[in-house]
C-alpha cells in the first residue's frame, strides 16, 4: 500500500514541482523499501523451519522495484457525468457549428441581394439620367418646332391675303375685295378653332375681372350699370385657359338731373311797422307809372 500511495503521490507531485526533487523522493522511497526487505530476512533466519515460507511470502525487491499497479477507475457516476458533459459538449458544439454555417449562409444570401440591389440602383440612375436627358432634349424641340403645326395652318391665311390684295390693285371693285377678305378671315377662323383658339363676346355681358380688363367707364342708359357697354378687344380661350382678356368699357348709371327748385317758404307775419315801410315805394311808382 506504501508503494501504491507513493506512486500516487509522485504522480501528483509531478504536476507542481521539478523533475529533480521527484527523482530524488523516488530514491529516498526505494531506499526505505530496501531496508525494510532487509529487517524482514533477518526475522526470517531467526525463526524456525517455517521461516522460508514466511520469507516467500514477503515480497522481493524485485517486486517492489516492478512498476505500480494502475491506479484506481473513478466511480461509475463520475464517468457517467464526465461521458455526458462531453455528449453535451459535443451537441453544443454541432448546435454552434450548424449555426454558423446558416449565419455564413444567410450573409452570403444578403451579399447577393445588396450586390443585386446596387447594381439595380446603378441601372435605374442611368436610365433615369437616359430619361432626364430626353426629355430635355424633347423640351427644346417643343419650344423650337412646336409652332409648326399652328404656322402651316397660317400660311393659307397669308396666301389669300396676298391674294385679295394683288385683285385689290388690278379692280376698284370695292365689293369683291370685301367678299375675300371675309373669306380669308373665315379661314383664320377656322384655323385657329383646330389649334384650340376660341374667342368670346363681352358686350352686354356683366363685367367680370378674371375675364374682362376695364379701360374705360361711361355714363350710359342702354346697358345696366356695371355691364359692359363697348368691346374694345375680343377676348380669347386656348383649351379652356385664358389667353388675353377682353378690353371693354362699362357702363355706369348717369347722374340724376338737378331737383327743380322748391317755392320759398312762407314769409313769416310781419310787423305794421314793417309792412308799411315797402309799401310806400310801390305805391309811388304805381303813381308814377299811372301820370306817365
Amino acid at each position: 500500500m506504501r508503494t501504491v500511495a507513493g506512486s500516487n503521490d509522485k504522480s501528483r507531485i509531478q504536476t507542481d514541482i521539478g523533475q529533480d526533487v521527484i527523482d530524488a523522493a523516488v530514491r529516498s522511497v526505494e531506499r526505505r523499501m530496501d531496508e525494510e526487505d532487509e529487517v524482514t530476512v533477518i526475522e526470517v533466519g531467526a525463526s524456525g523451519p517455517s521461516a522460508p515460507v514466511e520469507a516467500d511470502a514477503s515480497p522481493s525487491p524485485a517486486d517492489t522495484a516492478s512498476p505500480p499497479p494502475a491506479a484506481e477507475a473513478p466511480p461509475s457516476d463520475d464517468v457517467a457525468a464526465l461521458r455526458q458533459e462531453v455528449e453535451s459538449l459535443k451537441a453544443q458544439l454541432e448546435f454552434s457549428q450548424a449555426k454558423g454555417r446558416e449565419t455564413m449562409e444567410r450573409l452570403r444570401e444578403a451579399h447577393e441581394r445588396a450586390k443585386e440591389a446596387q447594381e439595380r440602383t446603378v441601372r435605374h440612375a442611368a436610365d433615369l439620367e437616359n430619361y432626364r436627358k430626353r426629355a430635355q432634349k424633347e423640351k427644346e424641340e417643343v419650344q423650337r418646332f412646336g409652332a409648326e403645326r399652328l404656322l402651316k395652318d397660317l400660311l393659307p391665311v397669308m396666301d389669300n391675303l396676298d391674294r385679295a390684295l394683288d385683285a385689290a390693285a388690278k379692280s376698284p371693285d370695292l365689293e369683291s375685295f370685301e367678299k375675300g377678305v371675309a373669306m380669308t378671315r373665315k379661314s383664320f377662323e377656322d384655323a385657329r378653332g383646330r389649334h384650340g383658339v376660341k374667342g368670346f363676346s363681352a358686350k352686354g355681358q356683366p363685367f367680370d375681372p378674371r375675364i374682362h380688363e376695364a379701360i374705360q367707364q361711361v355714363e350710359t342708359a342702354d346697358v345696366p350699370a356695371g355691364h359692359v357697354s363697348y368691346e374694345v378687344v375680343r377676348g380669347f380661350y386656348l383649351n379652356e385657359r385664358l389667353v388675353r382678356p377682353a378690353m371693354v368699357v362699362v357702363a355706369r348709371a348717369p347722374a340724376e338731373p338737378p331737383a327743380a327748385a322748391e317755392p320759398p317758404a312762407a314769409a313769416e307775419p310781419a310787423t305794421p311797422s314793417d309792412t308799411e315801410a315797402p309799401a310806400a315805394p310801390a305805391q309811388s311808382e304805381n303813381s308814377s307809372g299811372g301820370s306817365q
